[in-house]
């Protein structure tokens, strides 16, 4: 197969790649990323000179571009996003554009290509807060913050193309995933690198907040099998099975770094914060999917790894990063 990754310089999008050429060694992967903030060309330095692997710096909006690298391809598996939500709150502009624009760039190169699969890779929060149960492919959409907002928007575009145009895409709903190559302004990285330099743990609010948490190989490993087995015009949610809050998370890293618990910093919430989020992926365990990676393992390794690549999250953890921090949490 031959696949066009769009994102793939990004945190699950180089993981991704890395599952892919690993578990199936005959597939060649072609990369577009913009390298925007999150983009980091180190996370795939080792496949820079792999025969399988190319890669191509642009953006999704660009249909020029995207016309000429979708050409001949089997499929496209869609990562490229803007994810966090905190810039999303100060910014919204980038967030609409590769979200939902980006994404109708994709479906008229797969329309008019007649690329067999587009896979448009979406996230939970779509769905919005759940406060009992869990959320099926059924539930309506509710976002709550403008990240979110622009996922849905993208999520219905595909599949209005699906319905009008016949276009074959599937869409496939993740929950929260961690592990090595994630941009450190998220949780779990941020508080791993933050402790690793004893600096403060920024908690929102009471930290009561509830996330079902999945490692990112989990995750990459049922993207893959909804590319391979999905159907047509189907929504495939994507869940750990890991709900943990916030405030349990912070102290497991204090915990797994001998850090002590005082660098702990509660903070002001984020403006329109989900309490809880929690999928239903009943569906996808239909095709044989099941996580692997247990959450207190997963977390352990993942916290070894920041710990011993302090040569990768170093240099982004300086410059416009120490800016933002300050600018996001208060501190000068």
């Amino acid at each position: 197969m031959r696949v066009l990754v769009t994102g793939g310089s990004g945190f699950i999008g180089s993981n991704f790649i890395r599952y892919v050429l690993t578990e199936h060694p005959d597939d060649r992967i072609v990369n577009l990323d913009k390298l925007t903030y999150a983009g980091n060309p180190a996370n795939l330095a080792d496949f820079e000179h792999d025969a399988r692997y190319a890669f191509v710096h642009g953006d999704i909006a660009d249909a020029e571009l995207v016309g000429d690298v979708a050409r001949g391809v089997d499929a496209i598996v869609n990562f490229a996003a803007p994810s966090h939500v905190d810039r999303s709150i100060l910014d919204a502009d980038e967030f609409l554009r590769t979200n939902v624009l980006g994404v109708r760039v994709l479906l008229d190169a797969v329309r008019t290509l007649g690329v067999p699969r587009l896979l448009h890779v979406s996230t939970d929060e779509v769905y919005g807060s759940i406060a009992t149960g869990a959320a099926t492919e059924a539930s309506p959409l509710r976002p709550s913050n403008p990240y979110s907002a622009a996922k849905a928007g993208g999520d219905l575009l595909a599949l209005a193309y699906w319905n009008t145009h016949g276009v074959p895409v599937v869409v496939t709903r993740s929950s929260n995933n961690f592990g090595p190559y994630q941009y450190p302004e998220k949780l779990i990285p941020l508080f791993i690198t933050n402790a690793l330099e004893s600096q403060p743990l920024p908690v929102y609010g009471d930290g009561l907040q509830v996330r079902d948490w999945i490692y990112v190989l989990d995750n990459c490993a049922a993207i893959d099998l909804v590319l391979r087995a999905g159907r047509d015009g189907e929504v495939y949610n994507i869940a750990g099975g890991h709900e943990v809050a916030n405030a349990t998370v912070t102290r497991e890293i204090l915990r797994w770094l001998g850090k002590p618990e005082s660098l702990i910093q509660m903070v002001a919430d984020r403006p329109g914060h989900d309490r809880r989020y929690a999928l239903d992926a009943t569906k996808l365990a239909r095709l044989g999917w099941a996580p692997r990676y247990p959450f207190a393992s997963a977390l352990e390794s993942t916290v070894r790894w920041y710990r011993e690549h302090d040569a990768w999250w170093r240099p982004l953890k300086s410059g416009d990063f120490r800016a933002y921090y300050a600018r996001q949490y208060g501190r000068r």
